[in-house]
């Protein structure tokens, strides 16, 4: 299975403006730190937690359908499936039509859920022979994006901010802030 992007959020949920306002950074000599930051924090949320803040566009490789009607979605919110296709050895693509799945965007996670068929197209070849493509994310504006959320990634500018050492593999790390992690715990996804 892998996990592709395919087109990035064309902004961040917090701005540069805010991240510097946050900092109590009124110059420009450090802008690009803190928009590193940022973008850091933004996507180690994301990976902690299974999300996509803003709209981002990416591609899911399985190589076989799974058990039974429906794909589980590793990233969450889904906005929309883009296209489904089944690769052939040769590198030919069949494009399954539109009314033979559906999204359930509301389940959480997200699943594809065969409509109509008793069973998927047979994949063609051995390896990420299915793409699943899809639209994930809040929406388009930084405001989409939860508010505690939002605030957890100044928190994590913040902290990164003032801790800049470098950390070496294997040696004890300075933990992240509680605050943030507490803010993030009503997104985390919760496995029965």
């Amino acid at each position: 299975m892998a996990l592709v992007l395919t087109s990035g959020p064309e902004i961040e949920p917090v701005t540069l403006a805010e991240a510097k306002a946050h900092l109590r950074v009124d110059g420009t000599a450090e802008d690009v730190l803190i928009s590193s930051l940022v973008v850091t924090s933004r996507l180690h949320i994301e990976a902690a937690l299974g999300l996509a803040l803003i709209t981002q566009g990416w591609s899911y490789f399985i190589d076989a359908w799974p058990p039974g009607p429906h794909v589980v979605l590793p990233l969450r919110p889904v906005q929309s499936i883009t296209g489904v296709r089944i690769y052939s050895p040769d590198e030919s693509v069949e494009t399954l039509p539109a009314d033979t799945y559906l999204l359930d965007g509301q389940n959480v996670p997200a699943r594809l859920i065969r409509r109509g068929a008793l069973a998927w197209p047979a994949p063609r070849r051995t390896a990420n022979a299915i793409e699943i493509a899809f639209v994930a994310g809040y929406g388009n504006a930084a405001a989409n994006a939860p508010a505690p959320i939002r605030q957890a990634i100044l928190i994590l500018v913040a902290h990164w901010y003032e801790h800049r050492e470098p950390v070496h593999i294997g040696a004890p790390t300075v933990a992240l802030p509680q605050m943030a992690t507490e803010l993030l715990l009503p997104y985390r996804a919760v496995r029965l």
